[in-house]
């Protein structure tokens, strides 16, 4: 629908002769409203809602509730947020594509258009999930994962080759390229978006949505965008905006210079325990003052995408020279990078240092403060200052094994022996969309192992080492500075290119180490250049898991334990047997900048992506079926036909309280998404594991569960799976069990119990803590959840993108009164639950509470469906069901 331009906000601007339309901030005046003073976020939501205003979803009353926006208060107003571009990785994205080949079919079961069903706003998936580093430590390590991951993945490729044909503006980047926010940046993203509407070329701020968390990476470049569920990037797919309440915008003042030994990564590590302690979840966060300008666009993407691990949407960069810099650098054209100046400048998007906007609330760090640091054992936040490492591991350490003082003698194939025990890093990985973008830690870890070979160290032989670059440049800069052997020689060879150790894919242990570690209840560690270190999500051998840069990787992977001090102590000897300590082969600034200066430049950027949709030789070469709708392969246990529309009525049916409810979980404090999404590997005795061995799958041929996403059959048999999950509801166990009343209380698999509650038509709900759903933006986290029959949640509080895709998926989330939770109502899990007033939604009212009776326990949870579009979301049953109504009228 064309703009009704309120404020006569449509103009033209010229760049070098070539014209664009734009929306003009600055025509939006009036009393009590000051564009100008707006933080450099809000100003970019400004234009989109300028620009997409059409009297009905978008108003001029909304526009002048962002323009007056009264940075004091609690968000209540409502925007609707329309989304230049949608970016995917291959596990969420697969879903994805499979939702919209059942839309299609769906679609026309209903006498509609099939192609209607096709991306209205551009999408683009890189497939950088699916790489499992099953061969390390070999120069033919990156080959053979390649193969073997196509060996795994075939049905799935294939699926997605389908879609990039089929569906129109979709695009997927192949396997083998890198990681989805470093091509993101590096290529993707455009800083300010062309695109032609109604014959006009227009010009607007590049904004995305993307289906992982870590989009917030493109914050660093001047981008808005975040991640969103799987089931949202969908309907934006479509063009549905997505909806929003006006954020509280977070000031981060930055001062001074980086210390002298300190990486970016001890950066993020600070920021993030700063900003998590200070509280933000729901809020922007926006970085401003002179040490902005200090700070390399690198470090600006690393702090970026740490933004789930602060809680916040977004952390954001505004647009200076340094953004032009890395633009140019990375081999965007003339004409681009002219555009973004110009229209950031005419549009007061650009970065002034002595600026400063009207914020809610405000924070400050001087650069100089930073120390080396790490985070875990195993949350992002927990920062532990290197310096104190070892102590801390040393107190941590009894909490997670009772055999504190073991020493187990190992010998492995080749002969080697040694003891090994707790605190023994087992991975030490460069891994990660977070760093591995960032050419300042990424050299420096290069060249600390060129030094550390030149003085005759080696990894210790209990460590799996890995390298999983986030774009084929890093191997280029590697190369062409000399660095690769050096890495080689330590046993960093390459693996592959994509998300390996940070999301699970790290592959199994030296076999005889796995076997120590468990035969022994030993808490070895692994240590990794990630962004998340939770509790089961590396590897179901590793008990403690930290983050570090990619120089403490090396340094780890030679120190060899976590009980190393590595201030202190020794990394081991030189050829001559003297002590060689980090601070012997830690490089400087000088050597970092100056390998950069020689290795990196921007033609290496435009062969690296200069047919980046086209693929090798192994993508070309797949058989792929054709058609507007999929061929379904009935024996296919990668893609399956999903069953979200099956019978689903024209119209939808009046929602429903719930009543004679059980409990299939009561759970504690900061469930992540990790604990209740399927994820890692899938183990033979599980549900899922006999559900494939039924089905005539080798255990050797499971792969992990987020390549098995496209198959609902696998996901739903996972969820709530993960081997730490605690369910109170059955005490002393841990993983994915539960009491099932049908069966007098017995203790069985969650997926089992459910199975049984569905076929007594038995609603469920879970009962949590506090911090519900934090962590990645899994969409199967809520997909599951209502697949398993769950109705409702009850929580103390949620993160911000699980709640919204608990609605999307036909799922009430209601809240306990403030100060209240399950332990002070003195619930057990095993009351029957009825809850009420939910029926209110039928009136287009929706109820700020309802009434929850369970057992001889009353009270009243606050619902929270916190805005007039996830209302819409949960009277259809679901975003999917409501998008599609909308099409077909349409």
């Amino acid at each position: 629908m064309a703009s009704k331009d309120s404020f006569g906000a449509k103009s033209t601007l010229d760049v070098d002769g070539k014209a664009y339309e734009i929306f003009r901030l600055d025509a939006v005046t009036g009393e009590g409203l000051d564009q100008a003073s707006l933080p450099f976020s809000l100003k970019v939501l400004l234009e989109n809602l300028l620009r997409t205003e059409d009297g009905a979803d978008i108003t001029a009353e909304d526009i002048k509730a962002l323009a007056g926006w009264d940075a004091d208060a609690q968000p209540d107003k409502e925007i609707q947020f329309t989304p230049a571009r949608v970016i995917m990785q291959d596990f969420t994205g697969v879903p994805c594509i499979v939702d919209l080949a059942t839309m299609r079919e769906a679609m026309a079961d209903l006498g509609g258009d099939a192609t209607k069903i096709n991306p209205l706003a551009p999408a683009e998936m890189v497939i950088d999930h699916s790489v499992m580093a099953d061969v390390f430590g070999t120069p033919e390590a990156f080959e053979r994962n390649v193969e073997i991951e196509y060996e795994r993945n075939r049905e799935r490729y294939q699926f997605l080759r389908w879609g990039q044909g089929a569906f129109d503006d979709f695009k997927v980047v192949p396997p083998g390229t890198g990681i989805v926010h470093q091509v993101n940046i590096e290529h993707l993203a455009r800083t300010i978006f062309t695109r032609e509407v109604g014959g006009v070329l227009q010009a607007y701020p590049d904004t995305c949505v993307g289906t992982d968390s870590h989009t917030t990476m493109v914050n660093g470049i001047g981008v808005v965008g975040w991640g969103v569920g799987g089931i949202e990037a969908e309907a934006a797919m479509l063009g549905q905006p997505v909806s929003m309440l006006i954020p509280r915008v977070v000031g981060f003042k930055l001062s001074g210079d980086l210390p002298e030994g300190t990486t970016a990564t001890d950066l993020v590590l600070t920021i993030t325990e700063m900003v998590r302690k200070h509280g933000v979840v729901g809020k922007f966060v926006e970085f401003y003052g002179p040490g902005v300008s200090a700070l390399p666009l690198a470090n600006r993407a690393t702090i970026g995408n740490m933004s789930p691990e602060f809680g916040s949407t977004i952390a954001v960069f505004p647009i200076d020279e340094e953004t032009i810099k890395y633009l140019k650098l990375t081999g965007r054209s003339e004409e681009q990078l002219a555009l973004v100046e110009a229209y950031a400048k005419e549009q007061g998007l650009w970065h002034d240092p002595s600026a400063e906007p009207r914020y809610s609330e405000k924070l400050e760090l001087d650069l100089a403060s930073i120390v080396p640091s790490l985070a875990g054992p195993k949350r992002p936040q927990d920062r532990v200052q290197l310096s104190n490492a070892a102590s801390a591991f040393a107190s941590d350490v009894t909490t997670y094994t009772s055999n504190v003082d073991a020493k187990i003698p190992v010998t492995l194939a080749d002969g080697t022996s040694f003891e090994l025990e707790n605190g023994a890093v087992t991975i030490a990985s460069i891994t990660s969309c977070t760093n591995t973008s960032n050419p300042s830690v990424m050299i420096g870890a290069a060249l600390l192992a060129k030094k550390a070979v030149e003085k005759g160290l080696t990894r210790k032989p209990w460590v799996k080492t890995t390298l999983a670059p986030g774009s084929k440049v890093v191997s280029d800069y590697y190369e062409k500075a000399g660095l690769t052997p050096y890495l080689d020689k330590l046993g960093f060879n390459l693996v592959g290119y994509g998300c390996v150790t940070c999301i699970g894919n790290s592959g199994p242990l030296i076999p005889e180490v796995s076997q120590a570690i468990n035969d022994n209840d030993l808490a070895v560690v692994s240590v990794l250049s990630g962004n998340r270190n939770f509790e089961g999500r590396i590897s179901p051998d590793i008990k403690m898991n930290y983050l570090a840069s990619p120089p403490l990787v090396v340094a780890y992977a030679l120190a060899g334990s976590m009980k190393v001090d590595l201030f202190n102590d020794p990394l081991g000897q030189d050829q001559d047997g003297n002590d060689v300590y980090m601070r012997d082969i830690w490089p400087t600034p000088t050597e970092i900048e100056e390998t950069i200066a020689m290795a990196i430049n921007s033609e290496m950027f435009d062969d690296s992506y200069a047919d980046v949709f086209a693929g090798d030789d192994r993508w070309r070469s797949l058989q792929t079926p054709e058609g507007n709708t999929f061929e379904w392969d009935p024996t296919s246990t990668y893609v399956r036909k999903a069953p979200y529309f099956d019978g689903m009525p024209d119209e939808p049916t009046p929602v429903t309280d719930i009543t004679g409810a059980r409990v299939l979980l009561k759970l504690g404090d900061s469930v992540t998404t990790d604990h209740i999404s399927p994820a890692g590997a899938i183990k033979k005795d599980s549900p899922a594991g006999r559900y494939l061995t039924e089905h005539g799958i080798e255990h050797r041929d499971f792969n992990s569960y987020g390549s098995r996403r496209g198959n609902h059959e696998v996901m739903i048999r996972g969820t709530f799976a993960n081997i730490r999950l605690r369910n109170q509801l059955a005490p002393g166990t841990e993983g994915g069990v539960t009491r099932d009343f049908t069966a007098g209380g017995e203790v069985t698999s969650v997926y089992e119990a459910s199975e049984n509650y569905i076929a007594a038509g038995i609603p469920l709900v879970v009962l949590s803590g506090k911090e519900y759903g934090s962590g990645s933006s899994r969409d199967w986290a809520a997909k599951g959840t209502s697949l398993l029959g769950v109705k409702a949640v009850i929580a103390e509080s949620y993160e911000r993108i699980h709640r919204s895709n608990l609605i999307g998926m036909g799922v009430i989330p209601l809240q306990y009164p403030e100060g209240q939770n399950a332990e002070s109502l003195g619930l057990t899990g095993e009351e029957t639950f009825s809850i009420s007033g939910i029926t209110e939604l039928n009136e287009g009212r929706t109820p700020k509470t309802v009434k929850v009776t369970a057992g001889d326990v009353s009270f009243d949870a606050v619902v929270r469906i916190d805005t007039p579009g996830e209302a819409n979301y949960y009277r259809n049953g679901g975003i999917m069901q409501f998008v599609l109504r909308n099409l077909l009228r349409g």
